[in-house]
């Protein structure tokens, strides 16, 4: 049991979060776990997922906790533009784009706002991030900015305009692609006034 107590720890060091299915599924015995959270060497972050006590957490660390929890979904809208830095909102939730027929997830913490997408659009216009360690699914800023006015009467369409002003003004625009995704989620007509605007 000490064995696989200090490969738990090893792993927990090494990934920054660990999922008990993850450790289950690899043969670990889950009394192990509650052992390592009985003497403080391991921290129960939440339902099933794992963290050393002493574990550094960035300004962004709740966006590896869900990351690392929901692997197919996709960090989205408000959240992506908080770490874009393109908005002065502090969304206390995760916004967070699940597949339209995925179940919606419903942790005890941090809270989420589920936004369903299809399967394309879980996909495209998508980067990896490294945030504590944990790769994040995080929409780009040009698809995160098409998805703002998608999503206008969610968001609100001040926070749209905002975020386009500021990813304009900062020169953070690719328009080949902002004009792709526009045109592949069909945006382009109710962005183009708002983009002309600005040329």
């Amino acid at each position: 049991m000490e064995n696989f107590g200090e490969q738990i720890l090893q792993m927990a060091k090494l990934h920054g979060l660990i999922r008990s299915r993850d450790l289950v599924a690899n043969g670990f015995p889950r009394i192990a776990l509650t052992r390592l959270v009985q003497q403080g060497k391991l921290q129960r972050v939440d339902r099933g997922l794992y963290a050393l006590p002493s574990r550094h957490i960035s300004e962004h660390g709740t966006l590896a906790e869900v990351a690392k929890k929901y692997p197919q979904s996709v960090i989205c809208l408000l959240s992506a533009l908080q770490v874009h830095q393109l908005t002065t909102q502090a969304p206390f939730e995760v916004w967070l784009g699940i597949p339209n027929k995925a179940h919606a997830p419903q942790p005890s913490y941090p809270p989420l706002r589920i936004v369903r997408l299809s399967d394309t659009a879980l996909e495209q216009g998508i980067e990896v991030r490294q945030i504590d360690g944990i790769p994040v699914r995080i929409t780009t800023i040009e698809r995160t900015l098409v998805d703002c006015f998608k999503f206008r009467n969610k968001i609100g369409l001040d926070v749209a305009l905002e975020a386009l002003t500021e990813a304009w003004r900062a020169k953070r625009i690719n328009m080949d692609d902002l004009w792709r995704h526009a045109s592949k989620f069909r945006m382009s007509n109710v962005m183009r006034p708002y983009i002309e605007s600005l040329v």
